[in-house]
């Protein structure tokens, strides 16, 4: 609602979260914050008296039922809480693998600061852990907790860390980045099940390999929280997550989405597109905020976000319908460029150590411009 009080918004703002702190950064949680370098108290995206000073209520309360014909939340404490636009912006659920043991005690997930708070409570130099899934969260993960002095293995279905999104020389080098941070890597070897006894967990996989660890990180994706909208008839996109116009609005005209959940039309890519990165979540909230204000905006920028594996970061803008090329260009002393295409057109471009190219490449991919 920073936006919406900017572009001069004036009237009553509520925000209603189930989680009982204000809101906060998330992509520390797989990184600073599992090492112990940030506090908790850090994490706040505004400072406290931003709220009041704004006129802005925060409540902590779990909504339950949202009502598009009377215009009306209903909270679990039995709270109607009346709108004129409703924002939903409910994000994801993390995902588990459909195995036996998914759900056993010291299987943990990492999306929120309760999360992190009860994958740290469990973790301490010496612990022996598996995270199962070489994604952006599985691996920055697996170095975080390597650098608390864990000992972490890596256990994946892929032959190389994001090998089939970004290409098999990125795979390369994000595996031996992860080795060179003391984690061990068990690629190819879908897991299989997982079995808790007295001794901790056992992580078997298809290939016959069993590794045991006192705690198992599940990073396996996420799935959008798309209950509340499904269940008062607005329409969901095909990727199902909520199908709104690139304004954000859903085909109710008084309820919005953005963030996770929200499935947007994008003028520049041509379709509706479903992005998970906190960038986009942020850029999300400046169109619906000045809409609603009524400033004319739209979401219009090519997507791209950051990872930070170790020491080293990742810089990537892309629309996501994946490559049919690649020219991978390396410039030594460990700064690489890559440059996605996609029946001839320049669709993403990756980097490291290597800022003006994501810069560049931010604005070529967004106008379109050739591969070559």
């Amino acid at each position: 609602m920073r936006a919406y009080r900017s572009a001069g918004g004036s009237g009553d703002v509520v925000i209603l979260s189930e989680e009982g702190c204000p809101p906060y950064r998330r992509p520390p949680l797989s990184k600073e914050y599992l090492r112990g370098e940030l506090a908790a108290n850090e994490l706040p995206i505004e400072p406290p008296r931003f709220f009041a000073d704004r006129s802005i209520e925060l409540r902590q309360a779990k909504v339950i039922a949202l009502d598009a014909v009377q215009r009306v939340v209903e909270t679990a404490a039995g709270e109607r809480v009346c709108y004129d636009h409703c924002v939903v912006a409910t994000g994801s659920r993390p995902s588990r693998l459909p195995v036996p043991g998914s759900q056993a005690p010291g299987v943990c997930t990492l999306r929120s600061l309760a999360d992190a708070d009860e994958l740290c409570r469990r973790v301490h130099a010496g612990t022996r852990a598996v995270v199962v899934g070489s994604g952006f969260i599985g691996c920055e993960a697996a170095a975080s907790l390597s650098a608390r002095g864990l000992e972490v293995m890596l256990v994946t279905d892929e032959a190389l860390p994001q090998a089939g999104r970004l290409g098999g020389e990125v795979g390369e080098r994000i595996t031996a980045w992860l080795r060179d941070g003391g984690v061990s890597l068990r690629l190819g070897a879908p897991v299989e099940r997982i079995v808790q006894h007295s001794g901790g967990l056992t992580v078997s996989d298809q290939l016959g390999q069993e590794t045991t660890a006192d705690v198992v990180l599940m990073a396996v994706g996420v799935s959008p929280r798309v209950e509340l909208a499904e269940d008062a008839g607005i329409e969901l996109a095909e990727e199902g997550a909520i199908a709104t116009d690139a304004a954000l609005r859903t085909a109710d005209e008084r309820v919005w989405a953005a963030g996770d959940v929200a499935c947007a039309e994008h003028p520049r890519a041509g379709r509706r597109l479903r992005v998970e990165h906190w960038g986009e979540a942020l850029n999300h909230g400046a169109v619906v905020g000045g809409r609603l204000a009524g400033v004319q905006r739209c979401w219009d920028a090519a997507p791209g976000f950051w990872s930070t594996i170790a020491s080293r970061t990742l810089k990537y803008v892309a629309w996501g319908d994946g490559f049919d090329e690649l020219d991978f260009i390396d410039h030594g002393e460990g700064a690489f460029t890559v440059r996605y295409g996609l029946d001839g057109i320049l669709v993403g471009v990756l980097t490291h150590d290597r800022d003006e190219d994501y810069e560049r490449g931010q604005q070529q991919v967004a106008a379109g411009a050739a591969f070559k």
